[in-house]
């Protein structure tokens, strides 16, 4: 199969990559295949990364939260720059959505890989997005016409259209600002509380809603589309086990569709993309109801994470196709490629499934991923890295293809058996019990999984299935003394332990028993590294046991914290403070 007609005409010897781990990985391999020098970027607690590593160079970022290193567009620009970089890939999440760091790519003079600034403005804007969605005539539930203000409007519209409602940030993505009410008492907590997850994540916190399917399979389109006025659907993908809309496990093509269901999709994903002036590669997302009913969901202006199980089916290198778009090159037709097998992708996240997917960032002491035919792996870590509680959980993507749905699904069981990780918790005990389940595997076609599956069909069977991790509070790595030199043009950082002249002992000392702190029971600890969002009680308020005290936000996610008993709360932590894991957040006296 030719995928373009004419080759670039921008050439790119030089490209940055404004991202980490795995995806920073895949981007460095599309490079060395095009001959292109990367360049990476790191943050403090990333400089002994893979990523960092496998780059040809490596420029530091100083600072470890995301707002100071890969959330920091000037920061990033300037280091193109002074790297000499043509061109900036900016992967998933973090910048890659954000139109006004594409514009400023371009405005420096370097190439943007990606759509258009005017187009991620316009798709990345969901409420414009489903204007343009009504435009083409694509399939469509009730919403509101723009932003809902207050609580008391989200509350309004449910009462109106009836529940489940999705409450979802104008300006979001990756499950990120998006919450799903199912009874009317919780719609304007969960109104607050995609407020709050959007302006954190995105900048600004407008929210809109619309009715949520019940039961619904999440399926999407990947697209691809030049500069010349071209889009091609390379596929669809079912992307319906997920965990508070956060995608585990994806597959392509999507299973169990009716060919007028495809055609639908196909056909709607092509028109968006081209009324919007789309190029690059995106993904146009719906959801599907147990009773067939379609309704567009988003346009995601970006590579997907779940992006490889297309380049399994297609035979297309998606990254390297994105660079070629960006360089000018013309997609040679816009049909849609027949798929080759079927391809399942499992994330493996440092996450405890027994402890509700509680994140475990930590050292991985042990990464033996499993090979042989079929098998892939796309990984950010090996044996040694450690994965930090500032950035999201994803250590690498499990991807098995076979010659239909069933060999794919055999060697996923084969490769999850052969797969261990040891020194942090991941979602593997969970992707072998999925595995095992009727309702995936769907032998006589009655694939039952939806998109709160997990949560409603399958919490019984994995809580038998999975128990919770032994190791959930990491040890915390020590403070480095780093000195940075330059070694053929070349940065490169040493790292000596900060404290380790003065931990030597004198001649002769004897050392001193470490005492044991002694266990608070009226002490309410940080589950996770992360920042403390908000406390939703005031001091001094009496509380009762599974009350909801606070919000710690850790690698993407918003984690609860309850009160373990009854009393009275005394906050030791404020609002707004960056708390590791197991440290004092507040006591609940009697």
């Amino acid at each position: 199969m030719t995928l373009f007609a004419t080759g670039p005409t921008r050439p790119i010897r030089r490209l940055l990559i404004a991202n980490r781990g795995e995806i920073a990985v895949r981007v460095i391999r599309a490079c060395r295949d095009e001959g292109i020098t990367s360049i990476a970027v790191y943050a403090d607690s990333d400089r002994d990364a893979l990523f960092v590593r496998m780059a040809d160079e490596a420029h530091p970022l100083h600072g470890e939260r995301p707002a100071e290193t890969y959330l920091d567009a000037a920061k990033i620009i300037a280091l193109a720059r002074t790297a000499g970089a043509e061109a900036i890939h900016p992967g998933y999440g973090f910048l890659s959505e954000r139109a006004d760091f594409a514009q400023a790519v371009i405005d420096a003079g370097l190439i943007w890989i990606g759509p258009d600034p005017q187009v991620i403005e316009v798709l990345g804007d969901k409420i414009k997005a489903r204007r343009i969605a009504e435009a083409v005539g694509a399939p469509l539930v009730a919403g509101t016409p723009g932003p809902v203000e207050t609580p008391a409007e989200a509350l309004a519209f449910a009462k109106t259209h009836g529940l489940p409602i999705a409450i979802k940030a104008a300006f979001g993505g990756g499950g990120r600002g998006m919450k799903v009410a199912w009874r009317l008492e919780e719609v304007e907590e969960l109104f607050e509380s995609a407020t709050r997850e959007a302006l954190v994540a995105f900048g600004r916190g407008e929210c809109f809603i619309e009715q949520f399917l019940d039961r619904p399979r999440h399926v999407e389109a990947q697209v691809l589309a030049d500069r010349h006025g071209m889009v091609k659907v390379i596929g669809t993908r079912d992307c319906s086990l997920q965990r508070r809309n956060q995608k585990l496990v994806e597959e392509a093509p999507a299973p169990f569709l009716t060919a007028d269901q495809r055609a639908r999709i196909h056909a709607s994903a092509r028109a968006i993309c081209a009324h919007a002036g789309y190029s690059g590669a995106g993904t146009v997302e719906y959801l599907l109801s147990a009773n067939g009913t379609i309704s567009f969901l988003e346009v995601n202006t970006r590579l997907q994470v779940e992006h490889p199980v297309t380049e399994e089916t297609s035979g297309i290198d998606l990254v390297r196709a994105m660079i070629r778009v960006a360089q000018g090159a013309q997609l040679a037709d816009d049909t849609v490629p027949e798929p080759r097998g079927h391809a399942i992708e499992f994330r493996i996240n440092a996450e405890d499934p027994g402890r509700g997917f509680l994140p475990t960032p930590g050292a991985v002491q042990i990464f033996d991923a499993p090979s042989g035919p079929g098998i892939r792996v796309d990984s950010g870590v090996v044996a040694g890295s450690v994965v930090p509680g500032s950035f999201d959980s994803l250590m690498a993507k499990l991807i098995v293809t076979g010659a239909t749905r069933e060999e794919a699904l055999d060697r996923a069981a084969r490769a999850l058996r052969e797969f261990r990780i040891e020194g942090v918790a991941s979602v593997l005990p969970f992707d072998r019990a999925v595995l095992e389940h009727a309702d995936f595997r769907a032998p006589e076609g009655d694939f039952r999984v939806h998109t709160r599956w997990i949560e409603t069909d399958f919490a019984e069977a994995l809580a038998r299935a999975v128990a919770p991790h032994g190791r959930v509070t990491p040890a915390h790595p020590a403070p480095m003394l780093r000195l940075t030199v330059e070694i053929d043009g070349k940065r490169h950082e040493l790292g000596l332990p900060a404290g380790l002249l003065a931990s030597l002992p004198a001649a002769g000392a004897v050392p001193e028993a470490s005492p044991q702190p002694e266990e608070d029971a009226a002490a309410v600890l940080a589950p996770v590294a992360g920042t403390l969002t908000l406390w939703q009680v005031d001091e001094g308020t009496v509380v009762e046991p599974g009350q909801v005290i606070a919000v710690v936000e850790a690698m993407k996610m918003e984690t609860r914290i309850e009160a373990h008993r009854a009393g009275r709360l005394t906050i030791t932590a404020q609002a707004g403070a960056t708390v590791m894991s197991g440290s004092l957040l507040a006591r609940i006296l009697p």
